[in-house]
């Protein structure tokens, strides 16, 4: 199945916590609770395994039952909604999409 992975840093001016809140009691539930989407989880990065800072503060994996219907889920209103405001607190975020071996 096809997965969505989702690289970001927050904008200078988006507070750590207006971030996380809006994770937690928007994105998360609306996400989750779409017909394409098998889990979707949000992670903070914490490091890289060589001790240095992440290039990413979060990423965002979206596990899918479909990248076609998705493709249908990103047309209602709700997620119109969520979309804009997840862009206009992450900076340049990048989706790369990606199958199983």
């Amino acid at each position: 199945m096809s997965k969505v992975i989702v690289l970001f840093n927050l904008k200078p001016e988006t507070k750590v916590e207006e971030y996380e809140k809006f994770a937690r009691e928007l994105d998360l539930p609306i996400v989750n609770g779409l017909p394409s989407v098998k889990k979707f989880e949000v992670l903070k990065a914490t490091g890289t395994m060589a001790g240095t800072a992440s290039p990413y503060q979060y990423i965002e994996i979206i596990d899918l039952h479909s990248l076609e219907q998705l493709g249908k889920d990103v047309q209602t209103e709700a997620v119109q909604k969520i979309a804009a405001q997840f862009r206009s607190l992450a900076e340049a975020p990048i989706f790369i999409l990606t199958e199983n071996l």
